[in-house]
């Protein structure tokens, strides 16, 4: 059998992060797996103002944080999906499509996922109008009407940080008033821009590429009225917050759930299975907040602790674990290992977006790339952004003797902008070491957290690369077609990274496919032709799309239809 871990968590939110502190304090061997970015739901989050003891914060900072306190203290970290569990041994198997995971404990801290209503239309213009998150997709919406469905924690704080860009902001509450704090719901009620219909939901979106029409209906009296898009406008915004539902399927059959798929535990958050505990907002309880997950993830791991402690006194197994004295420093997992730049003191001796610390860290990163590779862009002097993206490539090759960079004046080459494509500006082409184009582009800089995909490309390229499991890599050779990729994405989306990254390992992977990085900021016209309003949202040949944060697989199937 492989190694087998005192604990395994199976999810980063803050729950999960939470037990592996206190698990990793305890001197418990822990594992902590999360299938896509470590922090959970809050990371969708701008304002963080309710945490006691941090005054006010944002969402990513708050769980960076706790990323690296867990990550202090010994707790290791592992990007995978488990798609079934074994929990009838005293040994728990969890299983992926990339390996098995063995421990004695599991903690079950997969939290729960935005409920989609169901109202008709909701689907169909779902990244055309119909959005989850304000952080990622607020922009779009400037200067625009914006619709707020909800009447909770979520609904309230989202729709004051969506003032910033709406014209308007309308509140639809199912309910005769909020469902969170009075203090909250007075702040809201006490913005002029914002207006509340209570006793309300929604009864239809209609339009043709774009939202253009939505009906309520108030539930007590019947009574209808519908909204229309101005001539002006064209469209509007719908951002649902109607609450959550676990992310509990897996465990259906292992462990009892209530009626509603929440799991059910007892005051130290046991489930029914000896040695398998729960925390989070997968429980029923009366408040799902950051705190109330922090401290189910405390109790859990004490939880653990003690169950672990038993087994093995019981088993007359002596600890396997090397004891750790103090917190000890862990290697930082790539994707979270470059802070965002407007967390650094700026440097503008390099670049606006380099600082002198997040070099250092990139640095450090980079040390490991054991070939070439070469950054090709062009540059139109008239273009403020492409000179901008210019400079900003210049501080790599100081970085890393592998990275070597090619700047050409627009038109001044016209053989290497044929052959990387280069018919948009800014933008920068990755070649391998045998000077070949890999397919992989952004068309933008890559500041804010696409920094972090810009990075993982050169790693996965030049450098040791990403596990990838055999099946994934089967289906992405197995594409036997040319297609071409477009990620659409904003700079404050957290979810863009991961599908971006994705997008080019499958390039690199496979010749048939190009995919670039587009920051839509920078290109209002692919904006408006493909009607997205949501982010990422992937184009394929420059007719299908894709919404919504996606795995490798659920890419190259999309490729493949």
């Amino acid at each position: 059998m492989n190694n087998i871990y005192d604990l395994i968590i199976i999810g980063g939110g803050p729950a999960g992060l939470s037990a592996g502190l206190y698990a990793g304090r305890a001197m418990l061997n822990t594992l902590i797996i999360e299938k896509k970015q470590v922090g959970g739901q809050i990371i969708t989050t701008s304002e963080v103002v309710n945490y006691p003891g941090i005054r006010k914060t944002s969402g990513p900072a708050l769980m960076e944080e706790m990323h690296q306190q867990a990550k202090d203290f010994g707790v290791s970290f592992v990007s995978d999906e488990i798609k079934q569990v074994d929990f009838s041994g005293e040994v728990k198997r969890l299983i992926s499509d990339k390996q098995e995971y063995f421990c004695r404990a599991v903690i079950i801290a997969t939290g729960a996922q935005p409920r989609k209503i169901g109202f008709s239309g909701e689907e169909e213009f779902t990244g055309r109008g119909v959005a989850y998150c304000a952080t990622c997709d607020g922009e779009f919406f400037t200067g625009l009407d914006i619709f707020v469905i909800g009447g909770g924690y979520a609904a309230a704080e989202e729709a004051m940080f969506l003032t910033r860009y709406g014209k308007n902001v309308t509140m639809i509450i199912r309910e005769p008033d909020f469902t969170c704090a009075k203090s909250i719901a007075d702040k809201v009620r006490s913005m002029d821009n914002i207006t509340i219909h209570y006793n309300t939901e929604v009864k239809e979106l209609s339009g043709d590429d774009l939202l253009k029409q939505a009906t309520f209906v108030n539930n007590q009296t019947g009574e209808t009225f519908t909204y229309t898009a101005s001539e002006e406008d064209q469209t509007f915004g719908v951002f649902v917050f109607a609450g959550y539902e676990p992310s509990t399927a897996l465990f259906k059959d292992h462990i009892k759930l209530d009626d509603y798929g929440y799991i059910l535990t007892d005051e130290n958050l046991n489930t029914n299975v000896p040695g398998v505990i729960a925390a989070g907002d997968l429980r029923p309880k009366i408040l799902r907040q950051i705190v109330t997950s922090v401290a189910d993830g405390a109790i859990a791991a004490i939880t653990a602790e003690r169950y672990v402690a038993d087994e093995k006194e019981r088993l007359g197994i002596t600890d396997e674990s090397k004891p750790v004295s103090k917190p000890k420093e862990t290697q930082k997992n790539l994707t979270e290992s470059v802070k965002q730049p407007s967390d650094e003191k700026q440097n503008n001796t390099a670049h606006p977006l380099w600082s002198d610390p997040l070099m250092e860290q990139v640095r450090g990163v980079l040390a490991s790339l054991n070939k070439n590779v070469t950054l090709v862009t062009i540059v139109d002097s008239q273009n403020e952004k492409s000179v901008s993206l210019k400079d900003w490539l210049t501080v790599l090759p100081n970085l890393s003797s592998h990275i070597f960079l090619e700047v050409y004046e627009k038109g001044t080459n016209p053989d290497i902008e044929t052959k990387i494509e280069a018919t948009l500006l800014p933008m920068v082409a990755f070649l391998d070491e045998s000077g070949t184009y890999t397919g992989v582009k952004f068309c933008g800089i890559p500041g804010g957290h696409e920094l972090n995909s810009f990075i993982l490309a050169l790693y996965n390229l030049a450098g040791p690369g990403q596990a990838l499991d055999e099946k994934a890599l089967r289906q992405i050779q197995a594409i036997d077609k040319k297609v071409n990729l477009k990620i659409a994405i904003s700079l404050s989306c957290t979810f863009c990274p991961d599908v971006v990254a994705a997008c080019h390992r499958i390039a690199m992977l496979n010749p048939n496919v190009e995919a670039t990085m587009m920051d839509l900021s920078l290109f209002p016209d692919i904006k408006n032709k493909f009607k997205i309003m949501s982010v990422p949202a992937i184009i394929k040949d420059d007719s299908k799309l894709l919404f919504g944060s996606k795995t490798i697989e659920e890419i190259v199937e999309f490729i493949q239809q």
